[in-house]
């Protein structure tokens, strides 16, 4: 899987889960530590375990991909999962507003749904 096939995966799992303000930031050019960044809220700290859990099975039974890290399972507050190319971001709508990860990397290019070959539903 591309880079960008990998994120378009990890959105459509979100979406399926009812992620809230996904959005997906290009970073490749600002460090090394990943390519995509995609970031998005949950309603509960149960819809962020679910939102992850959705996005590491589809990953795993659609496209034999695993995360190569995980964190946050404990407090669900935040979940990290790193795929390498794609790290995505789960949050409780406090946690991030209070890491503001948008913010932090806004020199990262933005990719809409649509660009990832995603319709707006």
């Amino acid at each position: 899987m591309t880079a960008k096939e990998t994120v378009k995966a990890i959105c459509e799992a979100l979406i399926e889960k009812k992620a809230q303000g996904i959005e997906v930031l290009h970073v490749e050019r600002l460090t090394e530590l990943t390519e995509y960044f995609v970031i998005c809220s949950a309603s509960s700290t149960t819809q962020v375990k679910a939102l992850a859990d959705n996005v590491e099975w589809h990953l795993k039974y659609d496209h034999d991909e695993m995360p190569h890290h995980t964190e946050g399972y404990e407090s669900a507050q935040w979940m990290l999962l790193d795929y390498g190319c794609a790290v995505l971001h789960v949050f409780m709508p406090e946690a991030r507003k209070f890491y503001n990860l948008e913010n932090l990397w806004k020199d990262g290019t933005p990719v809409t749904l649509e660009e990832l070959g995603i319709e707006d539903k």
